[in-house]
């Protein structure tokens, strides 16, 4: 029988100091992150807007939720203002609409820039030069009620350790790139999320400072 609190405490014990845990709790339900929760989490990650909406109705409100999946348009209005974090701004255009939804709502959006190395067609994000040329040219300064955190990326989806090493250390670049440019000014950019259950230790390894653990912790999803 799965037991959810000890899968937690296993991983829990087993992160470095200084690595933030997101307990993926998509496809999972409420009573699942009830049991987390009670162990001690406090920051679980979604990928449906409807699906989180409807956990923060029912779980605790000092959850920190992270929005990480691919948010579409038209969800958005209804997703600003509720996430402690959205991980996975995957374009400008997003971006943009976030901000227009964010300062409507008076609230400030606090996001991370997913951007995209992997080698499946799959995944979404901006490609590296992409998001280093949105830096270099100041594109966040016209942000009126978003705050840019860092940056989530993913690894390519392969038992090949090498090729998921050679990817978490590209987002790394590219993250500590935007980082210690210290003519961009940028304040509170400190997040690299990467690193999922069957990755994150090589993840942790090339720089991650919050991983995105799920089927580790609450066993596989039930779509």
């Amino acid at each position: 029988m799965l037991n959810i609190t000890q899968n937690f405490e296993r991983i829990r014990s087993e992160i470095p100091e200084g690595v933030e845990l997101i307990a993926v709790s998509k496809f999972h339900p409420a009573e699942a992150v009830m049991e987390c929760y009670k162990a001690g989490q406090r920051a679980f990650g979604e990928s449906r807007v409807q699906e989180l909406l409807e956990k923060i109705k029912e779980l605790p409100s000092d959850i920190r939720w992270h929005f990480i999946g691919h948010l579409q348009t038209n969800k958005v209005r209804h997703l600003v203002g509720k996430p402690w974090l959205i991980e996975s701004v995957d374009s400008e255009r997003l971006l943009r609409l976030i901000d227009s939804e964010s300062e409507k709502a008076g609230v400030v959006s606090r996001v991370l820039m997913q951007v995209h190395v992997a080698k499946e067609e799959t995944k979404f994000g901006f490609w590296p030069e992409e998001l280093l040329d949105f830096f270099r040219k100041r594109g966040f300064e016209s942000l009126k009620a978003t705050h840019i955190c860092g940056i989530m990326g993913m690894a390519s989806n392969t038992d090949d350790e090498e090729r998921v090493r050679a990817d978490f250390r590209q987002i790394s670049e590219i993250y500590k790139t935007i980082r210690d440019d210290e003519t961009l000014g940028l304040r509170g950019f400190d997040i690299l999320s990467m690193g999922m259950s069957g990755d994150w230790q090589i993840a942790v390894e090339e720089g991650a400072d919050m991983v995105r653990i799920g089927s580790a912790i609450f066993g596989e999803r039930h779509y």
